[in-house]
């Protein structure tokens, strides 16, 4: 039934358009619009091409940036030698790290040379590398802290060198700054 409502209400409207008027195309009307969608539908493609050329050229930018970014400005570093003992610093917070030396007897008048990497100090000796001292150490266990500052985020490894008469022995500590 609703059909027959729908058709009816169809073939009144064409009945009341009827009675307006419509005006006639004038010659070429139809040559132009054909023409004028075609030239609107060939420059919205070629504009549909230079934002897909645009957007492609931003993405491959993109890529390069992060690629170039993440291989050029890392270092490629060998992974860390685990086989030296460790330490995690925090930057710019002194640590207390305790070195012990075992001697099987007493020596007396050793040198003993710690060596930093660049960016860590020896809190009490600014801006050296390196310090050297004579020193006695006891048979048994002999402990030397060492209070550390990391400046910088490198990291490296601390040598402390004991040297006694004709033998000497290196010991390395690996330091990494987060």
């Amino acid at each position: 039934m609703q059909t027959s409502d729908t058709d009816r209400q169809d073939r009144e409207i064409l009945e009341l358009l009827k009675d307006y008027p419509v005006a006639t195309a004038e010659a070429g009307f139809y040559d132009r619009a054909l023409a004028r969608a075609l030239h609107e539908g060939s420059r919205r493609q070629r504009n549909r091409w230079v934002m897909a050329g645009f957007g492609s050229a931003v993405a491959a930018g993109l890529v390069l940036w992060f690629v170039a970014g993440t291989f050029l400005t890392t270092p490629n570093l060998p992974p860390p030698d685990t086989s030296i003992p460790g330490i995690i610093m925090t930057l710019e917070e002194p640590r207390t790290v305790n070195l012990m030396f075992a001697s099987a007897a007493a020596l007396d008048r050793a040198t003993l040379t710690v060596t930093l990497p660049e960016g860590v100090e020896l809190a009490g000796f600014p801006g050296q590398r390196e310090i050297a001292w004579q020193t006695s150490l006891v048979e048994g266990k002999n402990y030397l802290p060492l209070k550390l500052v990391a400046l910088t985020p490198g990291g490296g490894v601390v040598l402390a060198r004991l040297e006694h008469e004709e033998r000497d022995r290196t010991f390395r500590l690996r330091i990494e700054v987060s």
